[in-house]
């Protein structure tokens, strides 16, 4: 019988999330099952997901009907915290047993409140509240004013899934938000066992970089089309070896002697969109210690069917660097591809949140007729 590729995984040090939320996953035991079988060690969500398990289903009908006479966000809210809460006490058990380090649900801030770092801090104090789960994580983006806000709810102690990284010096700053919030704790004499994650995005790097690069192609440019696809793997292996040199500074081994619990990079949307390549393209090129990789159900059956798990993030890391150098002799802008990413991600998860709250009312409105 083959081992389970899943749990292989684990052992390297990867800690494997399910990239989806839907309420008969929990409450059909699907998800107790990927737990037991697979080593399925945390989940989750984002307004696009939420979106497609309430409006693509008949499943919350019932609870948006019981809830006529409250606003449509009322009703979401309820019913995200709800299916957050359930989930999180799937996982209690890995949670305990991990001793707090793994084992998470995440539930994210508003994302109209991408650009507002008050509005942020005071969203995530709420959900935090809401939730009541010790192994709930808060999702906020790493944008500029996302940043301080992140500091703030680690300070106060939030667990926090930091979500929309693109660029590698925003996640430094992310890093560095961390660190900083940690000693704050340590001079108050606060537990420093904070846990946090942060979600650098993969695919979607080569989603917006490929086209620019075909362009070229076409105009005859041969660098372009050894640099296609290539890019968003180089950048994440660059983002990683930055979080090697984080935790082996003296700043970081400080706190970790105090009880610091180190901020694990998360590896988002590593499904592959380009169906000219392989299907767990950017998985398996991102098996890492000290990690997560959080995957949609497609791509967890694909890698439990034929993935392969062994250690490759720290392969080819001048070939890293010399990638995104060669793209900026090509003329593009590294720096404007992740604000462009970050602004569609902001925009993308937004159009969806109004999306699913225009809905949620039509359903009420509709009941009421009925």
């Amino acid at each position: 019988m083959t081992a389970n590729r899943l749990r292989a995984l684990s052992a390297l040090g990867q800690s494997v999330w399910i990239d989806y939320i839907r309420r008969d996953l929990v409450a059909g035991g699907g998800l107790a099952k990927l737990i037991e079988e697979d080593g399925l060690s945390g989940m989750t969500s984002n307004p696009t997901i939420f979106d497609k398990a309430i409006a693509g289903s008949a499943l919350y009908d019932s609870d948006i009907r019981d809830a006529a006479g409250k606003d449509p966000f009322q009703v979401f809210d309820a019913l995200a915290v709800r299916d957050v809460r359930a989930a999180a006490d799937a996982f209690r058990a890995t949670y305990d047993a991990k001793r707090g380090e793994d084992g998470f649900v995440s539930i994210e801030v508003g994302p109209h409140l991408a650009h507002d770092t008050e509005g942020t801090v005071a969203e995530a104090r709420r959900l935090a509240r809401a939730c009541d789960r010790p192994n709930v994580m808060v999702k906020i983006p790493g944008t500029a004013e996302g940043v301080p806000a992140i500091r703030r709810c680690l300070a106060e102690g939030i667990p926090i899934n930091i979500t929309l990284l693109f660029s590698v010096d925003r996640y430094r700053q992310v890093m560095d938000a961390h660190q900083s919030a940690l000693e704050e704790r340590r001079r108050a004499g606060q537990s420093l066992a904070v846990p946090s994650v942060a979600s650098f995005f993969v695919s979607r790097v080569d989603t917006n970089v490929d086209p620019k690069l075909d362009a070229l192609a076409k105009k005859g440019d041969e660098r372009a089309k050894e640099l296609r696809s290539r890019l968003a793997i180089a950048n994440a292996r660059v983002a990683y070896e930055a979080f090697e040199e984080t935790i082996a500074a003296p700043r970081w081994k400080a706190l970790e002697g105090a009880g610091a619990r180190v901020q694990r990079p998360l590896w988002a949307s590593t499904s592959t969109k380009d169906p000219k390549l392989p299907d767990l393209y950017y998985v398996e090129a991102l098996v890492a210690p000290q990690s997560v990789d959080t995957m949609p159900p497609e791509t967890l059956d694909a890698f439990r069917d034929h993935g392969d798990a062994r250690v490759r993030v720290r392969d080819g890391r001048d070939e890293a660097h010399a990638a995104l150098r060669a793209l900026r002799e090509l003329g593009i802008s590294f720096d404007q591809v992740t604000d462009e990413l970050e602004r569609e991600g902001v925009k993308k998860f937004s159009e969806s949140f109004d999306g699913l709250l225009k809905t949620i009312g039509e359903k009420q409105r509709a009941m009421r007729v009925a």
